[in-house]
């Protein structure tokens, strides 16, 4: 049988895409990510960054700019920084001018369409759902990241941002998910799968079959419960889970991979004949070690604000922040927001309750061409 091609998804962006970048976040600050914005405008022609930081750090860290990048980049000053460590409620409160609020500030004011960071999760989920605010429909943001897979890759959320959920809550995750990979993937009909402890309905605490019973009748293509390694075998499209699972499972899985690497790289060197097998392997090993960089995968988006809005991981280096940036973009660019606005207000009818208004997803200026 012939696999039909899948249609690519629309495109609904504004002629230029700006991105907010928290220049301070992470543990290595400009050092990366002034490089790495300026990899991804040589990468992306209809791209501009506006670099939120200390204004005389910056302007030296861009010296190194050509003038045809330069012209495509401005800083925006802030006084403060968010420490990796910093309870998100002191961060909140008492760093109003910090880099990462000010660039979540810029998507607020319409000035930016996506921001990216990669500084403290907690103190970026807060700040953004503070200032942001939900879509309509929506209780709780998550965090949402792709999974690479045996046949691909998969979206799994939560990651992280809601250690409890209600049963609707996991639905709206669901949605928010669906959504997602139909704007970025160009499936229409993503499969949703719950993870749980087992396939059969029995399995599960109350919120799960809950949960269950309520992606039934939501009209999204849900495939049921999956296990956890459904996740990697890519049985749906769509995995999903509370924050306090989704954690869990993310950090074993990392640590799984680095493991793998760790004791073949070991095996490989343990003596002459060994090293020799490497050298015929070279191309193998390489390989995997591509297919399982973190690197490739990196970019969260909180999904469920009023605003594209992802995060960094903290010790990413420049190719890692590029796919960040690169994954804002193309939130912007296929219109992630008003897709999920839209999915939203098709269950609530679908499931006979009041229709929720998809108006009023985004900010005013030149984010409105997206919201």
């Amino acid at each position: 049988m012939t696999l039909a091609p899948r249609a690519a998804p629309e495109l609904t962006s504004p002629m230029s895409v700006t991105v907010a970048v928290d220049a301070m976040g992470g543990d290595h600050g400009p050092s990366v990510t002034v490089p790495a914005c300026l990899e991804f405008l040589e990468a992306t022609r209809d791209a501009k960054v506006i670099l939120v930081g200390p204004q005389a750090a910056l302007e030296a860290a861009l010296a190194i700019a050509k003038p045809a990048l330069r012209d495509r980049v401005s800083v925006r000053a802030a006084s403060e920084v968010v420490d990796m460590d910093e309870p998100p409620g002191e961060a909140l409160r008492r760093k109003k001018d910090s880099s990462m609020r000010v660039a979540v500030n810029l998507v607020k004011e319409g000035a930016a369409h996506a921001c990216v960071s990669a500084g403290n999760t907690g103190a970026l989920m807060a700040i953004a759902r503070f200032v942001l605010k939900t879509l309509p429909g929506i209780d709780r943001p998550a965090i949402a990241s792709q999974l690479p897979t045996r046949s691909g890759e998969t979206l799994m959320l939560d990651l992280g941002a809601n250690v409890n959920c209600t049963p609707e809550q996991l639905v709206q995750f669901a949605a928010m998910g669906s959504a997602l990979v139909t704007a970025i993937e160009g499936i229409e009909r993503p499969t949703i799968g719950l993870l749980n402890i087992g396939e059969e309905d029995i399995k599960g605490n109350d919120v799960v079959k809950d949960a269950a019973e309520l992606l039934k009748t939501s009209g999204l293509n849900f495939h049921g419960n999956v296990e956890g390694d459904d996740i990697y075998n890519g049985t749906t499209d769509v995995v999903v889970c509370d924050g306090f699972v989704g954690n869990v499972a993310l950090k074993t899985s990392e640590g799984l991979a680095q493991m793998l690497y760790a004791f073949l790289k070991a095996e490989f060197t343990r003596n002459p004949l060994t090293r020799l097998a490497a050298l015929v392997a070279y191309p193998v090993l390489m390989a995997f070690k591509r297919r399982i960089d973190p690197r490739r995968y990196n970019g969260a988006t909180l999904v469920g604000l009023k605003g594209v809005v992802v995060k960094s991981h903290g010790g990413a280096d420049v190719q890692a922040f590029v796919n960040a940036l690169r994954r804002a973009h193309a939130e912007v660019e296929h219109g992630v927001l008003d897709r999920i606005a839209q999915r939203i207000a098709g269950m609530h009818v679908a499931a006979g309750g009041p229709a929720v208004s998809a108006e009023s997803t985004g900010p005013s200026g030149p984010a409105a061409a997206h919201a």
